[in-house]
C-alpha cells in the first residue's frame, strides 16, 4: 500500500490523501440489465402503493381526483 508521503526539494514531507483507484467497466451496459430491472420494479411498486394511499385518503382514484381539479 502506498504511504502518500512526498518529499519536497527542501526535504520537508507532505502528507497527501491517497485517492482510490478508479474502476471503469470495459463494456458498457445498456438495456435490460439486472440493475435497471430492479430499479424499474421498485419504482413501479412505489407508484402503485402511493396510488393506493391516495385513494384511501381521498376516497377517489387518480382519475376521479384529476377530474375534480378542473
Amino acid at each position: 500500500m502506498r504511504s502518500g508521503l512526498v518529499q519536497e526539494e527542501q526535504g520537508r514531507l507532505n502528507n497527501y490523501a491517497i485517492e482510490p483507484k478508479m474502476y471503469v467497466m470495459a463494456e458498457t451496459q445498456t438495456g435490460f440489465t439486472p440493475y435497471a430491472e430492479k430499479l424499474n420494479g421498485r419504482l413501479a411498486m412505489l407508484g402503485f402503493i402511493s396510488l393506493l394511499v391516495l385513494e384511501a385518503v381521498t376516497g377517489h382514484g387518480l382519475l376521479g381526483l384529476l377530474s375534480q381539479l378542473q
